[in-house]
């Protein structure tokens, strides 16, 4: 079954790009990315922190039924236009991961349809490719797919 989610990696670069379309408002869709209580439903983690602002910062945990901490990430906000744009930094803590620069453009296509597309870029080739090793593209077009269902539901 072909993934919904491209992703397009090149071969020695340390850049990604992802596009995926939705059939949601480009209001809906950015919302998915800028209310802790939408977030936590289709990423599967609980937003501990959300300054949804330029300069702001988010932080975001997972835990297992014991409540151990098997997730953790950290960031700041370096734009955050309504509808239009986020640029974030992104780091998983307690990994060997790096920090990542995101760009998110959310782009309306019809009243009806909107496209988001993403450009991460890590701090070398090694970390991106270690990220690709990983189910990455199978996982993100996962959460975007519970992004679709769940926000179908405030149409």
């Amino acid at each position: 079954m072909e993934l919904k989610t491209k992703v397009n990696a090149e071969a020695g670069k340390q850049d990604m790009v992802i596009t995926r379309e939705f059939d949601l408002p480009v209001e809906l869709l950015f919302r998915a990315f800028a209310e802790p209580e939408l977030m936590e439903q289709w990423m599967g983690t609980k937003v501990l922190k959300f300054e949804g602002r330029k300069h702001g910062s988010y932080r975001a945990q997972t835990t297992d039924a014991q409540g151990k901490v098997v997730f953790s990430a950290n960031g700041t906000f370096h734009e955050f236009i309504p509808n239009k744009k986020i640029i974030r930094t992104f780091e998983m803590e307690n990994t060997p991961m790096g920090v990542q620069l995101e760009f998110y453009d959310f782009e309306k296509l019809t009243d009806t349809a909107s496209r988001l597309n993403a450009h991460i870029v890590y701090q070398s080739v090694a970390q991106r490719d270690q990220v690709l090793k990983m189910p990455f593209a199978q996982g993100l077009n996962w959460a975007h797919d519970r992004l679709q269902e769940i926000m179908n539901k405030s149409k």
